[in-house]
């Protein structure tokens, strides 16, 4: 049995590392993570004087940083997807979404994750007349590039977005079994969920089971437990992302509705996102975020960014919350991380080989006896 199939693991671990420290050192992975919400802001800045874009609210690095956490700080999905037109609009081209890839890569290696999926829609892309396959293969050069000079420390793989507003999914379903073989792991469909359930793309998700092709859904965040129950037993979903709304379906003292039974029981992994679900009102603060009922309850739980620029965080910064709030030790830590390559879309021989030879041995170095000792 895996660590994450045992809720029951000890909260903290006595090392003497200091806590920022081994969080920093600690392996991580993370599955839910939007390309278009996660770029440098000074390379935001200088794309956009490249493209002749000018509606940026300002031009320097730092103060946009702080602009783009401010917008999302709103408690509306509705507001804090409009950030993305501003990203968006600087991604149209073949050295942009290559550069952008790369350093996605680059900035996730540094802070210690070893296996990503990060996602993005194609559809957004072709405003400088890109077409479809071109907006993938310049994202996966991009990616293959970031492994490269981050020294192979970092495995990347994409999921292909459709927008639920939009009629494309078909499309980006049929363009997502195309790439398969090129570094694309899987299909979602994002965007706000009131008023576009994941039903009105069935025939994507169609397609893609037809071809044996994964999937994941935006569900359970802006709408409660209705949009996860489409999402697993109408449109079949392996994954769901965010899903914390699934404390609809959970009794105060504890007791599981049948749709929440259903997702625990089958280990359908939801992509618990808790910076971003505080800043679009999914959740309160961190304190009375669900995700540790979630965890005692026994659900196969990860750790994700969703978006570190928008959101203003890093998977870093998510464990330090997670840890300052609930006492997490490594061994919660090491049980997320493995619960997300349990659950990612990958065959199975690569995530055996990550959990085993590299999570596995990451953790058990940060809670050996010969660890090194905290610094003043």
């Amino acid at each position: 049995m895996h660590l994450s199939d045992n809720p029951a693991a000890p909260l903290s671990s006595p090392v003497s590392i200091p806590v920022a420290e081994w969080i920093r050192r600690a392996p991580k992975a993370v599955l839910h993570d939007h390309l278009d919400g996660g770029l440098r802001p000074a390379t935001i800045v200088e794309l956009a004087r490249e493209c002749g874009y000018t509606a940026l609210p300002t031009e320097d690095p730092a103060a946009l940083a702080v602009w783009f956490r401010d917008a999302a700080d709103s408690g509306s999905l509705e507001r804090y997807l409009e950030t993305f037109a501003h990203t968006c609009a600087v991604m149209q081209t073949r050295e942009a979404l290559h550069r952008i890839a790369a350093e996605c890569a680059e900035d996730l290696a540094a802070d210690g994750v070893v296996y990503a999926e990060i996602r993005y829609a194609p559809e957004q892309h072709l405003a400088a007349g890109l077409t479809l396959d071109e907006v993938v293969a310049a994202v996966n050069d991009g990616f293959r590039e970031g492994e490269r000079r981050s020294g192979g420390r970092i495995t990347v793989r994409t999921l292909l977005t459709s927008m639920r507003h939009t009629d494309r999914s078909l499309e980006i379903a049929e363009l997502t079994v195309a790439h398969r073989e090129n570094g694309v792991a899987g299909f979602d469909i994002a965007g706000g969920e009131i008023g576009n359930p994941p039903a009105r793309h069935l025939a994507a998700f169609q397609h893609l089971k037809r071809h044996n092709c994964h999937f994941t859904i935006h569900a359970g965040e802006a709408v409660g437990a209705e949009s996860i129950h489409e999402a697993v037993q109408v449109c079949g979903t392996e994954r769901i992302g965010h899903g914390v709304r699934i404390t609809d379906d959970i009794a105060e003292d504890g007791t599981l509705g049948h749709l929440a039974a259903y997702v625990r029981d089958n280990r359908i992994a939801l992509e618990v996102c808790p910076t971003s679900n505080l800043q679009t009102g999914a959740a309160k603060d961190y304190a009375s975020h669900p995700i540790d009922e979630l965890r005692r309850l026994g659900f196969r739980i990860t750790l994700n960014t969703d978006n570190r620029l928008v959101s203003g965080t890093t998977m870093s910064e998510e464990f330090q919350h997670m840890a300052d709030t609930f006492g997490y030790g490594p061994e919660v830590f090491e049980e997320f991380t493995v619960a997300a390559l349990d659950a990612a879309f990958l065959p199975l021989p690569e995530r055996r080989r990550l959990i085993d030879e590299v999570v596995r041995p990451g953790y058990a170095a940060l809670t050996a006896p010969t660890a090194p000792t905290a610094r003043a």
